[in-house]
């Protein structure tokens, strides 16, 4: 079974993940300019945008751990998959800066005053990098090791978004706290457990 689903996945062209990733996003913008996202459409698609780049960052760092013990097969639509988060990010970011905060000052006075907001623009800094090396270039430019050490940035800003979402909640929520525990414990597999010295 798995070997049916992994043969088809390897089949799968990246393109087709960043079709319906833009058709998405297209799709959240209209239901905001249209009313279909109630009556705070900015606010909402904000939070959409957000939660579904963190669930796409996500599954990003589960590439790894699914092949490992589950023999789930993603590795060929993990650029796809990181180029997607990171679209939805920037997404997220731009309806924030220019449909919400819609000024300059504004933006740098919160990212100077609100700790939710400086954890969140770290975490978007973090990605930044990412996103723009997310291409063949950038990985014959770089090499492959220095190109796989850059994007071992992602870590770092999984947990920041996770924080940045926790301290953006009004009052105790506890889908936050969850997706913090699997961001945590994505990264946790990725631990090498030390092996004990020979006397």
């Amino acid at each position: 079974m798995l070997a049916t689903i992994n043969g088809a996945l390897r089949k799968l062209p990246g393109w087709t993940l960043y079709l319906a990733g833009a058709a998405y996003g297209g799709w959240l913008f209209y239901l905001g300019a249209t009313g279909g996202l109630g009556v705070e459409p900015i606010e909402v698609l904000e939070h959409r945008y957000g939660k579904f780049a963190f669930q796409l960052i996500l599954l990003g760092l589960a590439v790894t751990p699914l092949k490992k013990h589950v023999g789930l097969n993603l590795t060929c639509l993990r650029r796809a998959i990181g180029v997607l988060a990171f679209f939805f990010v920037l997404a997220h970011f731009l309806v924030w800066a220019v449909l919400d905060v819609q000024s300059v000052t504004r933006i740098w006075a919160d990212i100077v005053e609100r700790p939710y907001v400086t954890i969140g623009m770290a975490g978007f800094l973090l990605l930044l990098p990412l996103g723009l090396t997310s291409n063949n270039f950038s990985v014959r430019k770089m090499g492959a090791a220095a190109w796989r050490k850059l994007h071992k940035l992602v870590y770092p800003a999984a947990v920041l978004a996770a924080v940045h979402w926790i301290w953006l909640a009004k009052g105790f929520q506890i889908e936050p706290l969850v997706y913090l525990a699997i961001t945590l414990a994505l990264l946790a597999t990725r631990l090498r457990p030390t092996r004990p010295r020979v006397a």
